[in-house]
């Protein structure tokens, strides 16, 4: 590391270090970045759990979790769960699925899922 290296690293931001972060995490393991996400494409994409919550949807409950790479964000949704095992805030985890338009973000349902150690 240059200095050049360590006075960009000093004037980032909080966010801009965090998003280096999880771009660097998950390079290398041939998965589509979520900022490069397209709907109705079946992909393979992974990401840090960012954000959990119940939520009914037509009157049957679904567990929701916000993943972030650090070039976008996404949603899995996973009706007629409240929640799934090992699913925690700031775990990583790759999904598989075909991401649809849902309200302005792009949300896979039922994807299939694994669970990277921490």
């Amino acid at each position: 590391m240059g200095l050049r290296d360590l006075a960009k690293r000093l004037k980032a931001s909080v966010e801009e270090l965090d998003d280096e972060r999880l771009q660097d995490r998950f390079s290398g393991l041939a998965l589509t970045p979520l900022g490069e996400l397209a709907a109705r494409q079946a992909a393979r994409v992974g990401g840090e759990i960012t954000r959990t919550r119940i939520a009914p949807r037509s009157g049957i409950n679904a567990f929701e979790i916000t993943v972030s790479d650090g070039t976008g964000s996404a949603v899995a949704v996973f009706t007629g769960r409240r929640y799934v095992a090992g699913m925690e805030h700031n775990r990583a985890v790759l999904l598989e699925g075909v991401a649809r338009s849902e309200r302005g973000r792009l949300v896979m349902l039922n994807p299939a899922y694994t669970l990277l150690p921490h």
